[in-house]
């Protein structure tokens, strides 16, 4: 891409079955950066805990926070896919790559539980969704990033998100 955001690392988050991988793949190939998804940097633990039904708490995210966060340090562009639903998650990602950006994916819930249901295998069941919406806090004005609808075409929210970079990036300076 040849505006600069060759450079850029953002998380790509919200709840299971948002399309975080989805949109988060597609935004890599856009600007052409590294794709990771948030996923695979689960502890065994964390995949275990919640193939058994049970949510993740807070000290169960942090290990699983902090190497998404060492990813993202480890780069000078990037996209992963990791649900940073809190503030207090993002701003854990945040102490990794401080000019992080953020791509929120938002949308009415039962449009999520849909996509979700038709994932097919994956360690996350769907009966752990209320506890997705129930941990999720939108993202607070002073935070860089966008918020995105789930119910757009991914090309669309990928575009969507580019075009507002140029204007989040000049904000770092």
């Amino acid at each position: 891409m040849s505006d600069g955001a060759s450079n850029v690392r953002v998380v790509v988050g919200g709840v299971s079955g948002s399309g975080k991988s989805t949109v988060g793949e597609a935004l890599a190939a856009r600007l052409g950066v590294a794709f990771e998804d948030g996923d695979d940097l689960h502890p065994d633990a964390n995949k275990d805990k919640m193939r058994a039904g049970e949510a993740l708490t807070d000290e169960d995210r942090r290990p699983w926070l902090i190497a998404v966060g060492e990813w993202l340090e480890a780069r000078e562009g990037g996209v992963v896919a990791c649900s940073a639903l809190r503030r207090t998650h993002r701003d854990l990602l945040r102490a990794h790559a401080d000019d992080l950006d953020i791509l929120m994916l938002d949308g009415e819930p039962d449009v999520i539980r849909e996509r979700q249901a038709g994932r097919g295998q994956h360690f996350m069941p769907s009966s752990l969704m209320n506890s997705q919406f129930a941990t999720y806090e939108p993202m607070a004005p002073e935070e860089r990033g966008v918020t995105l609808d789930v119910s757009d075409p991914v090309d669309v929210i990928v575009e969507s998100y580019v075009a507002g970079l140029t204007g989040r990036s000049a904000d770092r300076s």
